[in-house]
């Protein structure tokens, strides 16, 4: 079993998701897609008149930014996202965390600031996806999922799929993005240790949305998941891209909000 994991900025480009489809194809394993959609969500914001704020890369989602952000992740994202790849010629199939039950989360708590409606996954309901790759489907996940309370929440995609990679002991997880892999001094990183990262971090190369990336990426390895990637679509059809490898120093990284500009 295959995750793959992309990111919102590419998501408006059809060409982006033709190629996208064209390397799916390839495929020799069944896989499981989730996706983000962060330059949308900040755009229906900015429209609404709601400043978007992260910290450390995490989408604050207090009340007034809740709706616009399932409004997009779960409709206008997903579904755009699942039809392009169907007219690709992929047999794919929309849903949320939420459907289902698939995904069932716990409010996240970030050291130092209250990031309102955002979760952290406790529970994937395996046998829901198992089923559907199994059936030939490639489910297309929008990382909203449902809180214990019946509360709808939003999980950043990054740590929605580390989850669901670890729950479906999956082979390979790959994080798809604008950016080739993780670069340091102008250089592209091969591979990249847990110990390594800390360094980067600490110095100001690994920051903004990379930061729950690569923490997503080392909690994924933690609990089994055999090979974790950070790479662009070219390096995805090409098996490039900077393999992150397991170490047992733990990620730590200080929660400031930030207002995006």
């Amino acid at each position: 079993m295959r995750v793959i994991k992309i990111g919102g900025n590419e998501l408006d480009n059809p060409a982006f998701v033709t190629s996208l489809a064209n390397s799916l194809k390839q495929l020799q394993e069944p896989a499981v897609l989730v996706h983000g959609g962060g330059k949308i969500i900040d755009t229906l914001q900015q429209q609404l008149g709601i400043t978007p704020v992260k910290a450390n890369g995490l989408r604050v989602t207090d009340a007034a930014s809740l709706p616009p952000t399932l409004m997009v992740l779960s409709g206008l994202v997903n579904k755009k996202l699942t039809a392009g790849l169907i007219q690709s010629g992929i047999d794919a199939i929309g849903l949320s965390g939420v459907d289902g039950g698939l995904l069932r989360c716990s409010k996240l708590k970030a050291a130092g600031i209250d990031l309102g409606f955002v979760g952290s996954i406790e529970e994937v309901r395996v046998e829901i996806l198992e089923n559907l790759t199994g059936g030939g489907l490639l489910p297309v996940i929008s990382p909203m999922s449902l809180g214990y309370d019946g509360q709808i929440m939003n999980v950043n995609a990054d740590q929605a799929a580390a989850a669901i990679a670890a729950a479906l002991n999956a082979d390979m997880l790959d994080f798809i993005s604008n950016v080739s892999g993780v670069v340091a001094q102008g250089q592209l990183l091969p591979t990249l240790s847990r110990s390594r990262a800390e360094a980067l971090i600490q110095d100001g190369t690994i920051h903004s949305g990379m930061l729950p990336k690569i923490q997503a990426a080392f909690d994924a390895l933690e609990v089994g998941v055999s090979r974790v990637r950070i790479v662009d679509l070219d390096g995805f059809a090409h098996h490039a891209g900077t393999i992150l490898t397991y170490a047992t120093q733990p990620i730590q990284a200080q929660f400031k909000a930030e207002v995006l500009q």
